[in-house]
């Protein structure tokens, strides 16, 4: 599908920094970082680290660290500071008074990527009510500060500033409670079409997985797959989170079986709690499905922790006891030998037709495996059954007898249960 982002944004320079901490990849962070601050129109010039136990309360880094970020600021002419980690104010405010530099921190990232990626409506809505609730406690941060400075006293003797700080807050509480009502509405639109959608008994497939695997290009080859016109395809870019809208497509197979295919937002490690609780609505899809595919970039020398957060982000927001199947996309980047498949790790390229077709292949066995072998007997005047049976169903073989029309057909259950009166 053509691209429809800008290119034209100029690129800012940005150092990059983090702590080496227990239990975290820092290199796996790291990079990620990298490509966040590039999905932003940035440029990560240089990459620094400390090791910290923990980090401090007043900086997040050492004193030391935040004085060699200060010089190498005044060295390169880097303004920009983009910490890998969720800071609270006070780290935020002590940090860019010790550095000099404007810091920005990892959660303040993502949602600006976020706000410059969301299309429709909902998407828009939820990017900005996760960004109220991240402004919401930094507004209270900000307050706190100047409550000591006035002693504590009543609202009477508090300053100018710190009122407008509770008028902001105010503002922001307000704005968040319509975006929820909008939200809800939205959502109460949604779950009634999903409800008319498990009613035609047509199964559902969810693509899920980390931000730029392969998803919407997995979606889209399976598309072209079918003859789909070219606008029932989804965006699909090299870039982290080309898309934040979960679409939905219904695909019907040579054989006539139906699947609902849709592809969800991608996720990424350390994926901001604000975000998580915003797009759990969007992400309904996958909690629905009756299968998950979880597209993985086999290329990618951190595809296991990839995993890993997938896993973590879809237990987040209420999705468990799905059937799931790993599909290791961009095998032709890895040089790995694909199609292949064995228990429920597929490995494969989006842009092999092979692989497309096994695929294709995988969906069916996995989700059609309830489907009822059956012999009817349907009355000519039952037209009607004839065509439900023709729309819904496969049939294996066709005979025609003195009372009617005999099919043997291959039935989704909810076809099986309409036409147990001529079973023959």
């Amino acid at each position: 599908m053509k691209e429809t982002y800008s290119t034209e944004i100029p690129v800012i320079d940005v150092f990059i920094a983090g702590i080496e901490k227990q239990r975290e990849n820092l290199d796996y962070t790291m990079s990620e970082l990298a490509a966040l601050v590039e999905a932003n129109n940035m440029h990560a010039v240089e990459d620094i680290r400390q090791k910290l136990d923990r980090p401090t309360a007043a900086l997040y880094f050492g004193k030391g660290k935040a004085e060699e970020f200060k010089a190498e600021s005044e060295a390169q002419g880097v303004k920009i500071l983009v910490v890998n980690d969720e800071l609270s104010p006070t780290q935020i405010r002590n940090l860019e008074a010790a550095s000099g530099m404007e810091v920005m921190d990892r959660t303040g990232l993502i949602l600006a990527i976020f706000a410059s990626r969301a299309q429709s409506r909902e998407a828009k809505l939820q990017v900005q009510m996760a960004q109220l609730q991240y402004q919401l406690p930094r507004l209270r941060g900000m307050q706190a500060k100047l409550d000591q400075q006035s002693g504590g006293a009543g609202l009477a003797n508090r300053g100018a500033g710190e009122t407008k700080i509770e008028l902001d807050r105010r503002v922001i509480e307000n704005r968040i409670t319509h975006i929820k009502k909008d939200l809800a509405e939205m959502d109460k639109e949604e779950s009634t079409r999903r409800k008319q959608r498990d009613k035609s008994g047509i199964p559902t497939v969810a693509l899920v997985g980390y931000t730029n695997s392969g998803k919407s290009t997995t979606m889209n080859g399976l598309l072209r797959l079918i003859g789909q016109d070219e606008d029932k395809q989804v965006f699909e870019k090299n870039m982290l989170f080309a898309t934040l809208d979960t679409s939905v497509r219904n695909i019907q197979f040579e054989d006539k079986k139906q699947i609902l295919l849709s592809d969800t937002v991608g996720f990424v490690s350390k994926l901001p709690h604000q975000l998580v609780k915003a797009f759990r609505t969007t992400l309904a899809e996958a909690a629905q499905a009756d299968l998950l595919i979880q597209v993985i970039d086999v290329a990618d020398k951190h595809a296991e922790e990839m995993i890993q957060t997938t896993e973590e982000t879809l237990k987040a927001i209420g999705v468990e006891n799905i059937p799931m199947i790993y599909a290791y996309n961009k095998a032709d980047l890895a040089d790995i030998a694909y199609p292949t498949f064995s228990d429920d790790k597929f490995t494969y390229s989006a842009r092999d037709e092979a692989s497309l077709n096994q695929l294709v292949d995988i969906i069916k066995k996995n989700v059609f495996k309830d489907n009822e072998i059956m012999t009817v007997l349907i009355p000519f005047d039952k037209g009607q059954i004839v065509d439900l049976i023709n729309e819904k169903a496969t049939i294996l073989e066709t005979t025609y007898e003195e009372s009617g029309t005999k099919l043997k057909i291959d039935a989704p259950k909810i076809i099986a249960n309409q036409v147990q009166d001529y079973i023959v």
